[in-house]
């Protein structure tokens, strides 16, 4: 089991949990914040909820009502809206009544954020660009890996320019598509050929992914990914496992990140869609640890720390691969940097398995956040030469 980090201070730490959400996943994001805030160690840590509804309002909610979460959380419509107050310290943040709001009460304050949140506008570099204007101490990667964890393409870019094995594939945008199918089916058929998974660039939980197995069926796949996305992936379908391994920053700055042992997704449904995902309770098993040999096992937390560090990751992340059945070989295939917290979902799982219980990993995570703000914020801010 890996050594836990030493609290200290008595006080307990304030924890606003970020939930919900701008995206296409807020209905997932409240069942993961639903775990987080079940599972984090009361005496340690104050927790403060604050919900974004779909119309982008900050509502504080009221723990009270929270206090034995089921499955998923509730977004009060009547809480109050607050704003993110900048810090004036660079340790504490507050979140302010909106103006008009009757009977808030004073500020409420905080010690750090734990954004619980999937998909655009909330774990691709927007929120952590606020927290970080606000200068104030949050859970996770920064803004750089963020924004490139979201952008499947950019992060296989990276990940092949940095020697990494990837699948191979081609990004078409609508206007492309629109201008001149023949052309981009033509460089289908030559870089990746059919079978093809169809993926929308930014977005996550398989949201918009479809297993196209002849050109006929491309175009549907296209227009349904267009709605959530400006940038398509259509990937080779390789016959392959899907491998996961769960990553933290080591919480010494030097060292590697850490890795757990591999777990496996085994689809039910012909691959893990977002209705194996989230809507059927039997839409894949879950292998942990997955059944590799030790040079697999090996390999496969290798690739992982890899591309954690690749990618400038901080915090956490779940890296998602590809075992090719042919051929033995590992590809990347993407990155979670804000992966799924609900009860049944892989990162904790993986973590759990490896020796990290879930409440002890929710523990890590505040306080690598909190570590690593202190050193960004001991940074000069003016220059004196």
């Amino acid at each position: 089991m890996l050594k836990l980090l030493n609290m200290t201070s008595t006080k307990k730490i304030r924890v606003a949990v970020l939930y919900g959400g701008r995206s296409g996943e807020h209905e997932i994001s409240l069942q993961s914040a639903a775990s987080v805030i079940r599972n984090l160690d009361k005496s340690r840590y104050e927790i403060i909820p604050i919900a974004i509804d779909k119309g982008g309002r900050w509502l504080l909610n009221d723990i009270k009502l929270l206090q034995d979460p089921g499955k998923t959380l509730p977004v009060f419509k009547d809480a109050p809206p607050v704003v993110l107050s900048p810090s004036s310290d660079g340790h504490e943040g507050s979140l302010i009544p909106v103006n008009g709001v009757a009977n808030f009460g004073k500020a409420q304050k905080f010690d750090v954020v734990f954004p619980v949140m999937h998909g655009p506008l909330c774990e691709d570099g927007t929120v952590q660009g606020l927290l970080e204007l606000a200068d104030v101490p949050y859970v996770g990667c920064a803004v750089l890996a963020s924004a490139v964890g979201m952008d499947k393409e950019v992060s296989k870019r990276l990940a092949r320019d940095a020697g990494l094995p990837i699948v191979p594939y081609v990004a078409v945008r609508p206007a492309a598509w629109s201008r001149d199918r023949a052309a981009v089916v033509a460089r289908i058929k030559k870089e990746t050929g059919f079978p093809v998974f169809v993926k929308p660039s930014n977005m996550g939980s398989s949201v918009g992914v479809h297993k196209v197995k002849e050109e006929g069926a491309l175009d549907a796949a296209l227009k349904d990914a267009f709605k959530y996305d400006l940038k398509v992936l259509v990937e080779k379908a390789v016959n392959a496992r899907e491998i996961e391994v769960a990553v933290l920053e080591n919480p010494d700055a030097s060292g590697a990140p850490l890795v757990t042992v591999a777990g496996e997704v085994v689809p039910t449904h012909e691959f893990y869609s977002y209705e194996a995902k989230y809507l059927d309770e039997n839409g894949a098993k879950l292998m942990i640890p997955a059944n590799l040999d030790e040079k697999q096992m090996a390999r496969a937390r290798e690739l992982g720390g890899a591309v954690f560090t690749a990618l400038e990751c901080e915090g956490m992340a779940r890296i998602d691969m590809f075992l090719d059945k042919d051929t033995g070989g590992f590809f990347f295939n993407e990155i979670n940097t804000i992966p799924g917290f609900t009860s049944i979902s892989m990162y904790p799982k993986l973590w759990e398995a490896t020796g990290v219980p879930y409440a002890e990993l929710l523990t890590r995570l505040i306080d690598l956040a909190l570590d690593r703000h202190g050193r960004k914020h001991a940074l000069a801010r003016e220059y004196k030469p």
